[in-house]
């Protein structure tokens, strides 16, 4: 992990604002839905990008019934409803 050179304070509702320059580069839009993750004492940011629910594969992954399914999952159900 990088540092950014970046200090921000949070606020009274707890947010905290990323420079355009770090939105620019990630390419993070107003709206991006963002996830957040917890190592340690470390608070890590990522743009949220869909995971299969049974396999964890962010590969072909489209949703099905409100949940992440790739595509090789719902190959193989499929076959199981043979």
């Amino acid at each position: 992990m990088k540092p950014a050179g970046v200090v921000r304070k949070v606020d009274q509702l707890g947010r905290i604002v990323l420079p355009k320059s770090l939105r620019k580069r990630y390419l993070m839009n107003e709206g991006d839905p963002v996830e957040i993750f917890v190592q340690g004492d470390h608070i890590i940011l990522e743009r949220y990008r869909p995971k299969c629910v049974f396999c964890g594969s962010m590969n072909e992954v489209q949703e099905f019934k409100e949940r992440s399914i790739c595509s090789e999952c719902m190959s193989e159900m499929g076959f199981l409803k043979r």
